[in-house]
C-alpha cells in the first residue's frame, strides 16, 4: 500500500511539473498582452525570476509607451538583478531612470544601479575598473539623496569598496618594496596616504614610507646619499608628529637614527 502512495506522489509531482511547463509554453506563445503580464508578474511574485524574465522581455516591445510600462521594467530589471545577472540589472536599473525621472521608484533604481556595479567588483586583487565605476554611481547617489532611507547602507558599501582599493594598492606597494624597488615603494605609500586618510593603517603606511627611503638611500651612489638620508629623517619627524601614539615609533627611530648618523659619517669623509 506504502509503494502505491508513494508512487502516486511521484506521478502528482510529475504532473504538476509537467503543467507548469506546458502552462509557461502557452503564456510565451499567447498573443494576449495582458494575460501575458498577468502572468510574468505571478512569475515574479513566485520568486520564479527566469520564467519572469522572459515573458518581460518578450512584452518590452510591445509595451514600451504604455502605462503598463513602468512597472514592468523596473520589475524586469529587478529579474535580472534576482538571476545574478548584475551586468544586465546595473544597465536596466540606469535605463529605469532615464525613462521615469519622476517615477516614485526612481530613487530605488538609482541605488540598484549602483548595488549591481558592486556586485561585479572583483575581489581585491583583480583589476578594479568596476569597482571604480560602482564608487562613482554610489557617490552619485548619495550625493543625490543625501536623506535616503538606504544612505547608512550605500556608505557601507562605499567603505567595502574603498577598503578593497586601498588593499590592493598596499599590495603593490608591498610588491615594491619585497622586489627592492624602494622609491617606487615610498611613492606608493606616500600615494595611499594621500587616497585613504582615514586608513587606520595609516601609521604603517607613513613608517614604510621611512623605511623605504633609509634602504633607498642606502642602496644609492655615494653622491645621493646625504640627500635621500635626509629624507628619511624627515619622513621619521612625520611620523612622529602624525602618529605620536603608533606602535611603529621605536622601529622607525632606529632608521632615523641610523639615517642620521649615516649623513654625520659622509660629511666627516668630505672633510
Amino acid at each position: 500500500m506504502r509503494r502505491y502512495v508513494s508512487l502516486f506522489c511521484v506521478s502528482l509531482m510529475f504532473i504538476s511539473l509537467l503543467s507548469a511547463c506546458t502552462g509557461y509554453e502557452r503564456v510565451m506563445k499567447s498573443d494576449n498582452i495582458d494575460y501575458k503580464l498577468t502572468k510574468a508578474n505571478e512569475y515574479f511574485d513566485k520568486g520564479w525570476y527566469q520564467k519572469a524574465n522572459s515573458v518581460y522581455e518578450s512584452l518590452l516591445p510591445v509595451m514600451k509607451g504604455t502605462k503598463n510600462f513602468e512597472s514592468l521594467y523596473f520589475r524586469y530589471a529587478y529579474s535580472a538583478y534576482y538571476l545574478k545577472d548584475y551586468l544586465s540589472s546595473s544597465y536596466h536599473f540606469k535605463n529605469f531612470t532615464d525613462y521615469f525621472p519622476g517615477s516614485k521608484d526612481a530613487e530605488e533604481a538609482e541605488y540598484m544601479h549602483a548595488v549591481s556595479l558592486y556586485k561585479l567588483s572583483p575581489k581585491a586583487s583583480l583589476e578594479q575598473t568596476n569597482t571604480i565605476k560602482a564608487m562613482e554611481a554610489m557617490q552619485s547617489y548619495i550625493n543625490t539623496h543625501p536623506e535616503s532611507k538606504r544612505l547608512a547602507d550605500a556608505n557601507k558599501l562605499m567603505d567595502e569598496m574603498r577598503h578593497k582599493l586601498e588593499t590592493k594598492d598596499a599590495s603593490a606597494a608591498r610588491l615594491y618594496y619585497n622586489i627592492s624597488q624602494y622609491k617606487a615603494a615610498s611613492v606608493a605609500y606616500k600615494s595611499i596616504l594621500q587616497n585613504y586618510p582615514e586608513s587606520p593603517n595609516s601609521d604603517y603606511y607613513q613608517f614604510m614610507v621611512v623605511k623605504s627611503l633609509y634602504n633607498y638611500a642606502k642602496a644609492s651612489i655615494a653622491e645621493k646619499q646625504e640627500e635621500r638620508y635626509a629624507n628619511t629623517v624627515s619622513a621619521f619627524a612625520d611620523l612622529k608628529e602624525d602618529y605620536p601614539d603608533s606602535k611603529y615609533l621605536a622601529e622607525g627611530q632606529k632608521f632615523s637614527k641610523q639615517a642620521t648618523d649615516n649623513i654625520n659619517n659622509l660629511r666627516n669623509e668630505h672633510q
